[in-house]
């Protein structure tokens, strides 16, 4: 069932340090299982990794967003938000009118007891802070109608993003692509053709590239010192034949020679 909603914009800029008022945490744990965090925090570091060279990206994950000022009960905790244009600082607290916008992309990873809340009341806020794309991924698959969820605004309203024909849901304001692979979450760089990794996995595999590529060379230098065996015994092997024909023919002389002196 199609659902509606509409765009508030309300963005100003009024900079405040009251911690007191807008607290850093909600009390509430990061993620449901250490299962849901282990994913959510390679989720993380993934985006991190693949957005690093760009300057003016804030990747962040359970931090309290606050979206109205003067009113701290206006607040929301995404599990991954990024935000593009603004600086990418560690912060305690993510204030919409201090940053001067809301973020691009959320993604809530859903349990049993939040998917109901973010198919409705975080979807509802969402929508009216103007987030364009809006993701959700049930780990467990048991909670949402599909394991893996898309979501962008089309004129204040979220529509449904269709997967593509590998099942993929495309973020047109990340130009990446979430897949499952397996029953965990993934991201594709389409541009790139190749999954994202995290810093940890990029340094793993260029160390299993230059072990690959030591095998390589060492395999190259020993197949070299084979061959160059080969070649000195093949040399070895003609000097003997030419000393057997030389030796050969000069018994042969030899002998030629005695016939004659007989004759």
């Amino acid at each position: 069932m199609a659902r509606t909603y509409s765009k508030d914009t309300f963005i100003s800029y009024a900079p405040t340090d009251d911690i007191d008022l807008y607290p850093s945490e909600d009390g509430k744990p990061m993620a449901a299982s250490d299962y849901h965090l282990r994913l959510l925090i390679w989720t993380l570091q993934a985006l991190e990794a693949h957005f690093a060279q760009n300057p003016e990206v804030y990747i962040s994950g359970d931090i309290m967003m606050y979206y109205k000022e003067g009113e701290p009960r206006k607040s929301i905790s995404p599990d991954v938000l990024v935000c593009f244009g603004i600086n990418p600082k560690l912060r305690l607290t993510y204030k919409v009118w201090e940053e001067g916008k809301a973020p691009d992309f959320v993604m809530e990873f859903s349990s049993k007891s939040t998917y109901d809340k973010d198919l409705d009341e975080k979807m509802d806020v969402y929508c009216s802070l103007g987030i364009q794309d809006y993701f959700l991924y049930d780990a467990e698959g048991l909670y949402l109608p599909s394991p893996l969820m898309g979501f962008t605004l089309v004129d204040d309203v979220y529509v449904a993003i269709p997967p593509d024909d590998d099942g993929g849901i495309r973020s047109s304001v990340l130009g990446l692509d979430f897949r499952l692979r397996g029953a965990e979450i993934g991201i594709y760089d389409p541009i790139a053709i190749e999954w994202v990794q995290t810093r940890a996995e990029q340094e793993a595999a260029r160390a299993e590239n230059a072990e690959a590529r030591a095998e390589q060379e060492a395999a190259r230098a020993e197949n070299a010192e084979a061959r160059a065996e080969q070649e000195s015994i093949a040399r070895e092997n003609a000097e003997t034949r030419a000393e057997t024909a030389e030796a050969e023919a000069a018994q042969l002389r030899e002998e030629l020679a005695r016939l004659k002196a007989s004759s």
